[in-house]
């Protein structure tokens, strides 16, 4: 393979002129960056990322860790944080660990073998945090992103999940509802815990008893939406409206919806958090809390970054962003028990 030396020859510059053309750390005149760039496409040179960062000590390598790269969230995420990363310089790899704890400890590992500048991390559900910390005493960078770990201080990334939890099941109160079920995530997760206080703060605020009976936890994937939303709908007293607490696990929900001849908004209002991309194939439209995702990768990247080029020296800090609320056809007010007396009256 061509050197940087065989590079600055071919195009009469000296091998400091080729590196500030191919890292940009200084100006050089367009005539000299023009013979610089004809020299590497006529030589197909590549620069030796290898060598250079056991040099500098720095790989420019980020990693980006999820619990499930299938989840429709995540790809927003992932976009931001590489677009992010990609305009300064570094490139993103990502990892998936399928919420086991003991995936994420081998993928972490594995990311400090090769050397990465930082990690954005959305941990998987556990108590062990060792090899967090470890990463961490050994000079690599980590940012959470979505949920923190417990014990370990670091920058994060968060969603304010009780706002969006609240100022959803707010809508359905204000639409009548008193008989509110919730779906929720593993309750050993914190998105879990702050969607499930976030309702039950809304509750509370409206003085509506928190039924336990109508509190089912799910695990963030399709099967316990469908499972939990067919027990739902198969009870003698069935709520009015349902929230559920992630997008995977409102299709399951859906699904049980179509099996069950349940309609909605007719015969029951349902709300989820996390606009669906392809709501436009649902009828009726979900009622969603929309989560920025591309926003939290972004900023999310930006930190890391900045902590890893040492432009931030201050305590480790917390951005909270904030959802929105999307009311769409899912949901619809109830009428009181009188208006349908009075419309059955009429047929």
């Amino acid at each position: 393979m061509p050197t940087i030396v065989e590079v600055a020859k071919h195009a009469r510059v000296s091998i400091a002129t080729v590196s500030n053309v191919i890292r940009g750390t200084r100006r050089v005149s367009p005539a000299l960056q023009d013979r610089v760039q004809k020299a590497i496409r006529e030589l197909d040179y590549s620069p030796n990322e290898i060598a250079r960062s056991l040099k500098v000590k720095q790989t420019r390598m980020l990693a980006l860790v999820l619990p499930d790269i299938t989840n429709p969230f995540f790809p927003e995420i992932i976009r931001g944080a590489e677009d992010t990363a990609f305009d300064r310089g570094y490139f993103l790899m990502t990892a998936n660990t399928d919420e086991q704890i003991g995936r994420e400890r081998r993928i972490m590992s594995a990311l400090r073998s090769y050397r990465v500048d930082g990690i954005l991390l959305a941990s998987a559900p556990g108590k062990d945090s060792g090899h967090i910390r470890s990463i961490m005493q050994g000079g690599i960078s980590v940012v959470c992103l979505d949920r923190t770990v417990a014990g370990i201080n670091t920058d994060a990334v968060l969603l304010d999940n009780v706002r969006g939890g609240r100022e959803c099941v707010r809508h359905l109160i204000q639409g009548g509802h008193s008989k509110i079920a919730i779906i929720t995530g593993s309750l050993s997760l914190q998105t879990g815990l702050e969607r499930l206080r976030g309702y039950e703060e809304a509750l509370r605020e409206s003085d509506i008893e928190v039924d336990r009976n109508l509190v089912l936890e799910g695990d963030f994937r399709y099967e316990s939406g469908y499972r939990l939303g067919k027990e739902l709908l198969k009870r003698r007293v069935k709520p009015t409206a349902v929230f559920v607490c992630n997008g995977v696990m409102t299709v399951g929900v859906l699904k049980a919806f179509e099996e069950l001849g349940v309609r909605c908004p007719e015969d029951i209002s349902l709300a989820t958090f996390d606009d669906l991309a392809v709501d436009r194939s649902f009828h009726p439209h979900l009622t969603a809390v929309v989560q920025p995702g591309y926003e939290m990768g972004a900023r999310a990247a930006t930190i890391l970054m900045d902590r890893v080029e040492g432009k931030l020296t201050n305590e480790p800090f917390v951005v909270r962003i904030v959802p929105t609320l999307v009311v769409r056809e899912s949901t619809r007010a109830r009428k009181p028990r009188s208006s349908l007396r009075e419309s059955n009256s009429i047929r």
